[in-house]
């Protein structure tokens, strides 16, 4: 491990203690280096050891990188770290959602949107996600030229209408889906950029552009709602479920907690799921090796018949597909807390008040936890052969109290949508690298336009 103020060195064995990191400027700190290239960041901070300081803006932050830090950091949040408040460009798309909420709020609303992600609603959801990916599957042919990126957001975006919504498309799927690509990046931009020190009363360009998207989104949902409340009967979506829930005081979210609910399942189940499966292609498409061995699984399991959610256990090799992809471009790429009173991290104590990061993309791709970390390598999530991973050294859907709701959503609506359409066609990725961005997710920095080839 590196001194306290020396250079990174990544080689002595780890160890739990604060080490110095970059210096920074005066007033920014690291700001101008985070804001070049995040990912790059993270990886040179995990380079100076598993506990690091370093300043954003003026703000004293702690960077950890050891899984056993992780894992206090996700755990211990709501009772020793707190839930950040984020910059105002996200907070002005998802409101005051489950995601943003904290204390006895975020308790209130998770407790009310937690059933209608639950292993059982999401098995009633399994059969709209295999039929819109069939669907999509009877508008390709061998030969045909797509644009991977395109066609993912449109189907993920697709399921996320029927599955939250219950009806095939919100009153304007297409604004939608625009002012969601505008906040996404806009939030990446003002989050990696001077808007991140910025007061939220000064207006930008961004700001501006933020606010703008957030109209549209809030016309639309507002438009499905008021169809909602207006239909009769009981409805089987995510919306209905939302709009009958009640706390533990008899009381209905409010229409403005309804709105931020719906804006936040509806990013969690579109925007994530469509980047991890735009990532799975193209990696399977580098990896011949991992592709035959998912079409074996494929044939075996399935057949000639379509996958269902009796299948998903079944499918282990496309579930590790998926891991993997997730563990090479996870969609959410850090998280941050911040540290409260009598706060500790590695049996060391943080002062209140620290801002503490950990970056899914810097451990993930961690030698010592991922043997060839570089690798695509699904067998590795092998159950009796595979690497001994860890608890913590992967995250991609956080963890401890605050894990992602939507967890098994995003898993199975990847591995059933995946299983229609590789038991049928490969992609052959077109030659050159396609590049991470860091938004509010991880997306490919352009197209990515493939052949279609049938199996």
């Amino acid at each position: 491990m590196s001194t306290e103020t020396g250079a990174p060195s990544g080689t002595e064995p780890r160890g739990h203690r604060i080490v110095q990191g970059p210096r920074g400027l005066p007033l920014l700190g690291s700001l101008p280096r985070f804001g070049r290239d995040p990912l790059a960041f993270f990886e040179q901070l995990r380079g100076y050891g598993d506990m690091v300081r370093w300043r954003f803006g003026r703000h004293d932050c702690l960077f950890v990188a050891d899984p056993e830090c992780i894992g206090e950091l996700l755990t211990e949040t709501e009772r020793t770290f707190d839930q950040p408040l984020l910059g105002i460009a996200f907070r002005t798309v998802m409101g005051n959602g489950v995601v943003v909420a904290r204390g006895a709020d975020w308790r209130r609303k998770r407790s009310l949107v937690q059933p209608s992600v639950r292993p059982r609603q999401v098995k009633s959801y399994a059969s709209t996600m295999t039929s819109c990916a069939v669907e999509l599957a009877g508008t390709w042919s061998a030969g045909a030229r797509v644009d991977i990126k395109r066609e993912m957001a449109a189907l993920t975006q697709k399921i996320a209408v029927r599955t939250i919504f219950g009806v095939d498309t919100p009153a304007d799927a297409e604004s939608m889906g625009r002012a969601m690509d505008i906040a996404q990046q806009e939030i990446g931009k003002e989050f990696s950029g001077l808007g991140a020190v910025l007061p939220d009363w000064v207006p930008t360009p961004g700001r501006a552009r933020i606010k703008k998207a957030a109209a549209v989104i809030d016309a639309e949902v507002g438009r499905v709602v008021a169809r909602h409340r207006d239909g009769d009967g009981e409805r089987p979506d995510l919306l209905s479920r939302l709009l009958t829930a009640v706390d533990e005081t008899g009381a209905h979210l409010s229409d403005k907690e309804i709105r931020d609910e719906t804006v936040t399942l509806y990013i969690g189940g579109h925007e994530t799921t469509s980047s991890t499966l735009v990532w799975a292609w193209y990696l399977l498409s580098r990896n011949p090796r991992a592709r035959a061995a998912l079409a074996e699984e494929l044939d075996r399991v399935l057949g000639d018949r379509e996958p269902g959610i009796e299948d998903y256990a079944q499918l282990t090799y496309a579930q590790a597909v998926v891991k993997e992809t997730l563990r090479l471009y996870p969609t959410i790429w850090l998280v941050t807390g911040i540290a409260k009173e009598g706060a500790r991290l590695g049996g060391l104590p943080v002062p209140e008040g620290t801002r503490v990061w950990s970056s899914q993309w810097a451990t993930h791709r961690d030698g010592r936890w991922f043997p060839e970390p570089e690798v695509f390598r699904p067998e590795r999530w092998d159950a009796e052969q595979g690497d001994e991973i860890p608890e913590y050294a992967w995250y991609p859907f956080g963890g401890g109290p605050r894990v992602c709701l939507g967890t098994r959503f995003a898993m199975v609506e990847a591995v059933l949508v995946l299983a229609v359409l590789a038991r049928r066609f490969e992609l052959e990725v077109d030659p050159g690298a396609v590049n991470p961005v860091p938004t509010l997710t991880l997306q490919p920095d352009r197209e990515v336009m493939a052949t279609v080839r049938a199996r």
